[in-house]
């Protein structure tokens, strides 16, 4: 018996059935799909401090450099801080001769193989649709319409506002949620951290 093909629209997807196998065709573009305006390429920052307070005596790098694991970074008083992974050097804090406290980071890196793209949504925009593992694609403002791919592989488990009390008169307000998801950093190398970008993530 022939097959019959069928291409019909469901939510604006084309969802493509196989009439006589009973087989559908179900991919990404037939998921569920949330939208996320506001996100950005981040990666977690390594602050470097000293265990005691000393003069700054020397700096060796400046921001934009690229170092190695266990190179000399600065020096204050008797203390040689050092990277501890390769890296990005984001800024460096204090004058040569400033005295610098324990509490006060010196340099500032970023390990780019941890670079996510980052989004902020609302409880109420699909949040809840949202699960690890989840297929992404993502636009970033610096390079127009190219798109990018990754993986969810992180969900705040608190809002960005967690501690907020209501009153019986307040009006409620909709909380937002980080989400997170890796892709390939050695394929995308053009991606650099703190660029805007919007997310399209793809649910099951």
């Amino acid at each position: 018996m022939k097959n019959h093909t069928k291409q019909l629209y469901v939510g604006g997807a084309a969802l493509l059935i196989i009439a006589a196998g009973l087989t559908a065709a179900y991919g990404i573009a037939t998921n569920g799909r949330v939208s996320v305006d506001t996100a950005s390429i981040q990666a977690p920052l390594i602050a470097l401090t000293p265990a005691a307070s000393g003069r700054l005596d020397a700096v060796y790098v400046q921001p934009g450099d690229t170092v190695t694991a266990n190179q000399p970074l600065a020096e204050v008083g008797t203390q040689t801080l050092t990277s501890k992974v390769a890296g990005l050097i984001v800024s460096i804090n204090g004058a040569i001769g400033s005295q610098i406290t324990s509490s006060v980071p010196v340099v500032t890196m970023i390990d780019p193989t941890d670079l996510r793209v980052v989004g902020r949504i609302d409880e109420t925009k699909g949040f809840a649709e949202i699960r690890v593992g989840d297929p992404v694609t993502f636009t970033v403002d610096a390079f127009g319409s190219r798109q990018f791919t990754g993986i969810i592989d992180e969900i705040a488990p608190t809002s960005n506002q967690s501690g907020i009390v209501f009153n019986i008169s307040d009006q409620r307000q909709i909380q937002q949620f980080d989400i997170k998801a890796r892709f390939d950093t050695n394929a995308f190398q053009e991606l650099r951290n703190g660029m805007s970008a919007r997310m399209q993530i793809y649910t099951k």
